[in-house]
């Protein structure tokens, strides 16, 4: 009789080899094809962009182009091109160290280095969720003549409800962000169509000029648009959301990130130019009347445009409003699991579940 084969026990090296041999989370993606595969690597700096169209851009944009005309355009370019250069370090970091900002922060920079970045983060953090939250509430009061306190507890829950698309999966959330973006750039290609922009304005616009008078909406542009708590938030995003089995990958993998977010900030970047334009050439360039407010915008662009321009504003803004704010709260809960009362340190900090 044939002596019994001998089992041999299953050890941690077999587990390894076993995992070293199955393929990485970049090659099952990049086995889909050239375009399947490209396209499921972009997303995260979609989720970053649209803190860069928040509510508070409509506000800085509509006020400098009402009252310069083009001529602030350029500060709006190059305050994009500056995201685009500090979010890919940012999504970079998180390729290449498998480690998120806040957590690479509190290893390297100490106790009270770190909290005053926290303070600063959240600071921050407070002042664009009021205009992210205001904006949405305004888009619907002006769309639905929801009051704004009903509208306010209605942003709330649909803000709520977007980011628990996370609990189904990561692509959830960020295909309903890029819905949204799309619904701004959308929204402003449609009014600045019916904006009639002067080219020779828009070129002017984009050669550097400052002045005192200029200064203060200078630096609120600048403010509106590059945006700390997303920062943090974008190298939470790509840490671990593809993985990479070696740094020949890893190098791969970056070229997709700034891929993506070559694509994410420059549509962002083109909303807030399509902002300021639509602006120029509604109030500036014709005579129009001040804007101070966003309520002021939209009723000037129902008066001097078209009740299609103020749709279209007003669906932009609630586009905005909603996408920022679930963005925000996203950023919320990424730092304050490694802030400095948070017991987790380090890569001990666990990733969240849809990542």
């Amino acid at each position: 009789m044939a002596a019994s084969a001998e089992q041999v026990p299953f050890t941690g090296l077999d587990s390894q080899a076993l995992r070293a041999a199955q393929p990485s989370g970049l090659r099952v993606l990049r086995s889909r094809g050239r375009t399947r595969g490209a396209v499921a690597l972009l997303g995260p700096a979609f989720v970053a962009a649209v803190a860069y169209v928040d509510p508070g851009n409509f506000a800085t944009n509509f006020g400098a182009g009402a009252e310069f005309g083009y001529a602030l355009a350029w500060t709006v370019a190059v305050a994009n091109l500056m995201a685009m250069l500090v979010q890919y370090l940012s999504a970079k970091t998180g390729v290449a160290t498998g480690r998120d900002l806040p957590e690479l922060c509190r290893e390297h920079l100490g106790a009270h280095v770190s909290l005053g970045l926290w303070v600063q983060a959240e600071l921050i953090a407070m002042a664009t969720d009021l205009a992210e939250f205001v904006g949405a509430a305004l888009g619907l009061n002006l769309l639905f003549h929801v009051p704004l306190f009903p509208a306010g507890l209605i942003t709330a829950v649909v803000a709520f409800g977007i980011l628990g698309l996370e609990q189904r999966g990561y692509r959830h959330f960020e295909l309903a962000i890029v819905g949204l973006l799309g619904l701004v750039l959308l929204g402003f290609a449609y009014d600045l169509a019916g904006a009639g922009a002067s080219a020779g304005g828009i070129a002017a616009g984009l050669v550097p000029r400052l002045g005192s008078d200029r200064l203060l909406l200078v630096s609120g542009i600048i403010g509106a648009t590059v945006m700390p708590h997303v920062i943090y938030l974008h190298s939470a995003l790509t840490k671990s959301r593809v993985s990479c089995g070696d740094d020949a990958e890893r190098r791969e993998l970056l070229r997709f990130q700034r891929l993506d977010v070559i694509v994410a900030l420059g549509a962002a970047g083109l909303v807030n130019l399509a902002m300021l334009f639509v602006a120029a050439s509604v109030f500036h360039r014709t005579g129009g009347s001040q804007v101070d407010s966003i309520q002021a915008a939209h009723a000037g662009l129902v008066r001097l445009v078209g009740g299609g321009a103020a749709l279209a504003f007003a669906v932009a803004l609630l586009a905005s409003g909603l996408s920022s704010t679930a963005a925000s709260r996203c950023s919320r809960a990424e730092r304050s699991r490694c802030s400095p009362r948070s017991s987790c340190s380090g890569s001990a900090c666990p990733p969240p579940t849809a990542w």
